[in-house]
């Protein structure tokens, strides 16, 4: 029996310094394994204990990688003023053979790689061929995240285009562009945000009174967007525009969520990314296409894999008594 257990910190995970290309490529294997029935993940569950708050749980398991793994997520709505985040999570590990704990570490780091991930997975499957023009639809860490990981996997890229409720975050954003080599510019309109970016990622938060303004119809003929907001921010009605709805699982959502956090009537996905992750996309690249996921559990199994691989070979991380 095992006396120990591997702690990895936010900055252990940090000092791996894992590339976007490895963990792309770990996600769209983990779709890939899953397809052929060689790992398992469960929908994800949730316990709401009021507005903004509550608990969710993930799981999956990988005979092939030889580790199971749990996702703990919390949610709270910090008091005015306060500096604690919204979201905070961690993640278990455990040997898929014996069942005992191999390593716990947080969370927090390895989500916003790993959702960046997955969008960058869903765009080397949907979007256009040689985009030269990204949008941000919100600016915080996730935008961040999500340049970082296509600027790797479209080093052409050469213009980004950043819209947010706060100025300063966009200005951040851009200034982060600017120093990957890109052009940025803060626009104060969705409509020509939309009508001028090749991929559009929207991050927009869940707040009281939201209201869709995303229009899908505003879109160029051939574009690709990834919802990280799982669709709020896109007026339901336009959705039909999307000549492609696609999603991380058909099991664990069927269709994209409005600003009230419901399914919206008027579109529903055709595609996931479990299919995908192993051709290219079904109708050819002169198309618009939409990509919104709720968060499987099959991405966060693949960064854990890798996280501890990583971390045994350079000896990083914390041995706890257990």
């Amino acid at each position: 029996m095992s006396d120990s257990l591997l702690y990895l910190s936010r900055g252990d995970v940090r000092s791996l310094a894992i590339s976007p290309r490895e963990v792309r490529e770990a996600v769209l294997q983990a779709f890939r394994d899953h397809a052929a029935g060689l790992n398992r993940s469960l929908p994800k569950s949730a316990l709401m204990l009021g507005q903004g708050n509550g608990f969710q749980a993930m799981v999956a398991a990988s005979p092939a990688l030889g580790i199971g793994m749990v996702k703990w997520v919390a949610m709270a709505t910090p008091a005015p003023g306060s500096m604690l985040p919204t979201v905070s999570s961690l993640i278990g590990v455990n040997d898929c053979t014996t069942g005992l704990p191999l390593a716990m570490m947080d969370g927090d780091e390895i989500t916003l790689i790993r959702t960046a991930a997955i969008s960058a997975a869903a765009a080397s499957r949907l979007a256009p061929p040689a985009p030269q023009t990204i949008g941000f639809v919100g600016c915080g860490l996730q935008a961040h995240a999500h340049l970082a990981a296509f600027r790797d996997l479209y080093p052409g890229l050469t213009t980004a285009l950043m819209l947010s409720r706060s100025r300063s975050s966009a200005e951040n954003l851009a200034g982060a562009a600017r120093a990957a080599g890109l052009g940025a510019e803060v626009l104060d309109d969705a409509g020509a945000l939309l009508a001028r970016s090749d991929i559009v990622i929207s991050m927009v938060p869940a707040a009281a009174g939201l209201e869709p303004f995303l229009d899908a119809r505003r879109m160029k003929a051939s574009a690709f967007a990834a919802a990280v907001d799982t669709g709020r921010s896109w007026q339901p009605e336009t959705l039909p525009a999307f000549d492609l709805l696609v999603t991380d699982s058909l099991e664990q959502s069927r269709a994209p969520y409005g600003a009230d956090g419901n399914p919206v009537t008027t579109a529903s996905f055709q595609h996931d990314l479990i299919e995908l992750s192993g051709k290219p996309r079904p109708d050819g690249p002169a198309s618009r296409s939409l990509f919104a996921f709720r968060g499987v559990a099959l991405a966060d199994l693949a960064m854990a894999h890798l996280v501890v691989t990583k971390a045994r070979a350079q000896g990083l991380g914390t041995m706890l008594p257990r």
